[in-house]
């Protein structure tokens, strides 16, 4: 007796500890009414039912610099998990790698700021979890059925910051050094993510993988070096890649960085992206794909809308490597792989000062043409359209504004682009270099001209 009351009455000082009586859960912000608007999958999100059965779960912060409060954000998940709420109100130090994947059910609501240690950026590049496709790895993974992510953009804090300055300047003199990724889905059904900021990513900022159903909406993404006094590269600060995974939305928000503002990677499906603002980057990037010798790698169903792209290399892009394995760069390489990318739309796209307002190149990672018509890919293009575009192109690359270049004549087919209002600063007529693709079907002025693609993103 005295046993079971011992037991019954630690269970209830847990339980207390979790759902403190000086947190206000009225304080909370409510889970937001996101939904694909204006264009969604072509099916319906999953119904996901509020949490109606009172716990709150709220993740204790330890109170010093060298903590890790990594065990404490675990207990929260486990004890609210299936039915419940975690909170985050407080700043929090991730000193150790975190595997959520397990979740159900559950609400999570980031108020406070979530910091990833950055003393020592060789233990993450030894202890995070790893994926196989282009040597990515995360700081922490989240998966699961029913999971809905938030914070509330109208308070000074809900980050998630990846500290990635340490690695930025790490990576100046190790090429190869393994960067994490800053929040990542893996094996996720039915989820939500919105209203959070996130901050410094040390590689990408978001990897969607293994994953199906999911929207994120009304996000601020922010790469910037500010401690450097000449500044540091800030390299592959991808937004969001989405890899094996279907039926995705990403809508409403804002991207600062230096590398693709969404990337679809191999197998992405029936995709909207819509009413994002990307300054930096290198575009709404289709791949990079075909990197992997034998492997197939399919993209399609893409409705990409209503983008604004400022002081980026490239507005709307596809990005594939040649039917040759070739060298690129220290942890990218590869080429000769096999697919198609189908039905791809980029519809109503703002471009300011960015070198290229459309890219196509089935060269990607190789700067000589000529090896790449000689090895033309094995991946195919085809059904693409890219139309209601206007806007400025920078001065770089003037007058051109774009290149459209296919490896043979067999690979690219149905490739349209309609109303394209976009100049150059010159005030002269914008061109486009297009190359084994029907011109007929491109309201564009094109060249003959080709030239490789040079960019040295990774992927």
């Amino acid at each position: 007796m005295r046993a079971a009351f011992i037991s019954s009455f630690v269970a209830a000082l847990e339980f207390i500890s979790l759902t403190s009586a000086t947190s206000n859960h009225t304080g909370l912000p409510k889970r937001p009414d996101v939904q694909p608007r204006p264009f969604n999958t072509g099916q319906s999100m999953p119904y996901s039912p509020s949490r109606e059965d009172g716990r709150y779960c709220y993740v204790k912060a330890g109170g010093n610099s060298t903590r890790d409060d990594s065990p404490e954000v675990l207990k929260a998940f486990k004890k609210c998990n299936d039915g419940g709420t975690v909170v985050m109100d407080k700043t929090y130090l991730i000193g150790s790698p975190l595997d959520l994947t397990f979740l159900k059910h559950v609400d999570v609501v980031i108020t406070g700021e979530v910091d990833f240690d950055d003393s020592d950026v060789y233990y993450w590049a030894e202890n995070s979890f790893k994926f196989a496709f282009q040597n990515q790895s995360t700081f922490w993974k989240f998966g699961g059925e029913d999971v809905n992510i938030y914070g509330d953009l109208s308070n000074d804090k809900s980050v998630i910051d990846g500290r990635g300055q340490a690695y930025w300047e790490a990576v100046v003199t190790n090429k190869t050094l393994v960067r994490p990724v800053l929040f990542s889905m893996d094996g996720m059904k039915g989820s939500t993510m919105s209203n959070l900021r996130m901050r410094n990513t040390p590689a990408w900022f978001n990897l969607i993988a293994n994953s199906t159903d999911i929207l994120i909406s009304d996000m601020e993404l922010q790469a910037k070096d500010t401690q450097s006094e000449n500044g540091v590269k800030i390299a592959n600060s991808d937004g969001w890649d989405i890899y094996r995974s279907d039926r995705i939305v990403i809508q409403n928000s804002v991207v600062l960085n230096t590398d693709d503002c969404v990337s679809f990677k191999p197998n992405s499906t029936n995709i909207v992206v819509q009413g994002l603002d990307c300054t930096g980057s290198h575009g709404i990037s289709v791949g990079s794909l075909g990197q992997y010798k034998g492997e197939t790698d399919i993209v399609e169903n893409l409705y990409i809308y209503n983008i604004t792209m400022t002081n980026a290399s490239d507005g709307a892009r596809i990005k594939v490597w040649p039917g040759i394995e070739t060298e690129f760069q220290e942890l990218l390489n590869g080429g000769g792989g096999l697919g198609h990318v189908r039905n791809v739309t980029y519809d109503v796209f703002h471009h300011y000062n960015n070198d290229r307002a459309i890219t196509i190149t089935q060269c990607y990672g190789q700067s000589n043409q000529t090896l790449c018509n000689e090895f033309p890919a094995n991946l195919t293009i085809k059904d693409i359209t890219m139309k209601n575009m206007d806007g400025v192109t920078s001065a770089k690359l003037d007058p051109k504004a774009g290149s459209m270049v296919c490896s043979a004549e067999d690979r690219c087919s149905n490739i349209r682009a309609e109303n394209i209002s976009i100049t150059v600063p010159s005030g002269k007529t914008p061109l486009y270099e297009c190359k084994n693709l029907g011109v007929s079907l491109l309201q564009i002025n094109c060249t003959a001209e080709t030239e490789g693609d040079q960019d040295t993103s990774q992927g």
